[in-house]
């Protein structure tokens, strides 16, 4: 028999003996997530112990945290660095405690013995043939706590998968072993939900082949695994995960391929799923746990180019600030890895740092995207911290905005029952203009379909989609690298000046009603227009008027023909029976685009004009 196997023997013993190891006013620190040992839990609050005025830590825990209750008020008092569902009551009735910290920052609490473990209770794997302890699904914090406390106890489960990567204890600093035949704790995928599936899409948008990406705690990061199947090369490194990385595992979706350390690897402190995911990574070489003060750690995930960070908020207010771990004065949730992924996101060549969350709360009731946030709510990252948030109506990309310019985003993919109410407030704090337009809030909102790439015989690739209000600085900007024949060509006269006020009136469009798309091409500093088209209706004819503007690094590519083609294809499905226009006999690109355009053009001249028209129903 192994050294080992003796050593485990006599350390065996029931989980009322282990517990008896407990002495009053200890600091008991509890397993994480699944990984809670439920056997020694029970046995924690049996009334046949003796157990008084300890306190009890833990990170979050599934299922029950009877330690809590208020009849064991006398015998525990809990402190949580994440304010689950099964504390958050308790903790709102002042029956516990909550730590706010970052993930990466807690284990350094343990080691250095600024909180001293007195005892660790610990869910293990059988061991291994060299007698090692595997912590299975939930190495997190737990690792750095059990191997800083005075006392383990470990319950010992034959159902616990074994792990690699950084996720054993040693045998021989366990002091009591409790084993246990109980099934794990399970954690069911969340129904669908349309908002959150929403979500999820836009937020695969911004997912790149290659990338490597951390999906947080919350349904709409683990709902984003579900819209991958398209992608290619993806990494995994993040603090948790559930059972929708399998399909995605099996299918070469995620193969790590590409990552720029681990490589091949799924790195992860902790996950959370159905014996189907715990049968999957026993002892599966691609997968590796290790705790949370790497895996956590801004720079390794800085390490990692196209490092992508999914997480969500509460709140976020007009200009940016994020608040996730209370509504209002009451703690919800936790600061988590929320701020170690961002920070490292943000830091990663080609990274994406993403907050996500729906528009509304409380049936629609109220906003989620807000003038100020609420009473008491904290700031867990600051406005500066802030790169892209997303809801189920679009994407703001924060980064390098002045405050007016992130009103503008934010209040675009607000709820549009809101979002002129954030505008007033953004006016009356003097953050935008005083002759800022309202933005539309009935009828047709962001007409998302029409989003659409486009590649043009030269080989540049386009995003062509509907213009929004925050495209007002890049399509100044465009408008300034125009040559003044073009602006001539487009305006009819020289125009000198592009402001504020002259501008929006280009790209704040009803879109019940008219429609006006832009084409974007990738520069180094961003997305920049090539080209915008617009149409306005003339509900009198049915007919709308059309118009284009093509840079000139642009012109004679065919981006003209490109976007008269869009145009036409959503007027039609609208119900608009032809295109009207005013074009200088001497703009020839433009004349040739409309004669090219398939229709029976019909031309009239007055004066250097051409009235350009053609119905629907004339094709050539």
């Amino acid at each position: 028999m192994p050294a080992w196997q003796e050593l485990y023997e006599r350390k065996k013993m029931t989980a009322k003996s282990a517990v008896g190891k407990i002495k009053a006013g200890d600091r008991i620190f509890v397993g994480t997530g699944c990984g809670q040992p439920q056997l020694l839990v029970d046995e924690l609050v049996s009334d046949d112990n003796n157990i008084v005025d300890a306190e009890i830590y833990h990170l979050l825990t599934q299922g029950e945290a009877p330690y809590i209750a208020e009849r064991y008020a006398r015998k525990f008092r809990t402190a949580s660095f994440f304010v689950a569902s099964n504390v958050r009551e308790a903790i709102a009735g002042g029956r516990g405690d909550y730590i706010p910290m970052f993930l990466s920052d807690i284990p350094s609490l343990f080691k250095s013995g600024k909180l001293p473990i007195d005892v660790a209770l610990i869910q293990t794997s059988a061991p291994d043939r060299n007698g090692q302890l595997s912590l299975g699904i939930s190495v997190d914090i737990v690792k750095a706590a059990a191997e800083n406390s005075l006392t383990i106890i470990a319950e010992v489960n034959e159902k616990m998968p074994r792990t690699f990567g950084e996720s054993t204890i040693s045998l021989e600093l366990v002091d009591a072993v409790v084993q246990s035949d109980r099934d794990l704790l399970e954690f069911s995928l969340p129904k669908a939900d349309p908002v959150v599936d929403a979500i999820a899409r836009n937020i695969v948008t911004l997912v790149e082949d290659g990338a490597t990406l951390e999906v947080g705690i919350g349904n709409i990061p683990q709902a984003v695994l579900n819209y991958l199947s398209g992608k290619h090369d993806l990494g995994i490194h993040t603090e948790m995960f559930n059972d929708a990385v399998i399909p995605l595992v099996e299918s070469g979706v995620i193969n790590g391929s590409r990552k720029t350390i681990n490589r091949g690897k799924i790195t992860a402190s902790f996950c959370l799923g159905t014996r189907k995911l715990y049968d999957y990574i026993h002892e599966n070489p691609l997968f590796e746990f290790r705790p949370s003060e790497y895996v956590n750690d801004p720079f390794v995930i800085s390490q990692h180019r196209k490092m992508t960070a999914i997480n969500v908020a509460i709140e976020v207010d007009m200009t940016g600030q994020v608040c996730s771990d209370s509504i209002g004065y009451n703690f919800y949730s936790g600061v988590g890895g929320q701020v170690d992924f961002n920070r490292g996101a943000a830091r990663a060549l080609d990274g994406k740092a993403i907050i996500a969350l729906p528009s509304t709360a409380r049936e629609g009731t109220i906003s989620r995207i807000v003038p100020k946030l609420t009473e008491g709510a904290g700031v867990v990252l600051s406005r500066a911290d802030v790169r892209y948030v997303v809801t189920e109506y679009g994407i703001a990309d924060l980064f390098g905005k002045n405050i007016r310019e992130r009103v503008l985003s934010l209040a675009e993919i607000a709820h549009p029952d809101y979002r002129n109410e954030i505008l007033k407030e953004a006016k009356n704090r003097r953050y935008v203009f005083q002759h800022q337009k309202e933005l539309p809030t009935a009828g047709i909102q962001y007409p998302r379909e029409s989003e659409t790439t486009r590649i043009l015989a030269d080989g540049s690739e386009l995003f062509i989609r509907p213009i929004k209000p925050s495209d007002e600085t890049a399509l100044r900007d465009m408008f300034y690298d125009l040559s003044e024949k073009s602006i001539a060509f487009r305006f009819f006269q020289p125009v000198k000046s592009f402001p504020h006020k002259f501008i929006q009136d280009f790209t704040t469009i009803d879109f019940s009603k008219d429609m006006a798309i832009v084409a974007l091409v990738k520069d180094l500093g961003g997305d920049q227009i090539a080209g915008v088209a617009h149409f306005y209706l003339n509900p009198a004819t049915h007919h709308a008027e059309v118009s284009f503007l093509v840079r000139d690094d642009w012109q004679a590519k065919g981006l003209g023909t490109i976007l008269l083609d869009i145009l036409t294809d959503i007027a039609r499905k609208r119900g608009i029976q032809g295109f009207e226009a005013r074009v200088l006999a001497n703009n020839q690109l433009m004349l040739a685009v409309f004669y090219n355009s398939g229709y029976k053009v019909t031309t009239k001249r007055e004066e250097d004009t051409y009235l350009i028209s053609y119905a629907f129903k004339d094709r050539v």
